[in-house]
């Protein structure tokens, strides 16, 4: 992440859920898409993207919890994440959580009621 840090999340524990029918979200880089695509050709891929590259940086600096050397490094992740964007099966606008949210929700196949 950030090519600071690495996480994982166990296969397994994802395997087992599918096996029993339930859906499967994972929160990952670019990276880690990458690596579920090769071991996992039939998932689907959801990129959530920012309404534009201005709103990005607006959100960034408003959190105001980055120093500028770290803002600097996500606005550099962002931008090869962003170029990436058509290698993803579906593409989600965070332009408003609630509708965001309701459209990956739909995506997934999950019932709300």
């Amino acid at each position: 992440m950030h090519g600071r840090h690495r996480y994982g999340t166990p296969r397994a524990s994802v395997e087992r859920r599918l096996d029993n029918g339930q859906p499967v979200l994972l929160e990952i880089d670019l990276q880690g898409a990458r690596q579920v695509r090769e071991t996992m050709p039939d998932a689907q891929f959801v990129f959530l993207a920012p309404p534009s590259w201005d709103e990005l940086v607006r959100r960034l600096i408003g959190r105001g919890t980055e120093t500028e050397q770290e803002r600097e490094r996500r606005l550099s992740t962002a931008k090869v994440e962003l170029a990436a964007e058509q290698e993803f099966d579906h593409v989600i606008v965070n332009d408003d959580v609630h509708r965001a949210t309701e459209e990956l929700v739909t995506l997934m196949g999950v019932r709300t009621h």
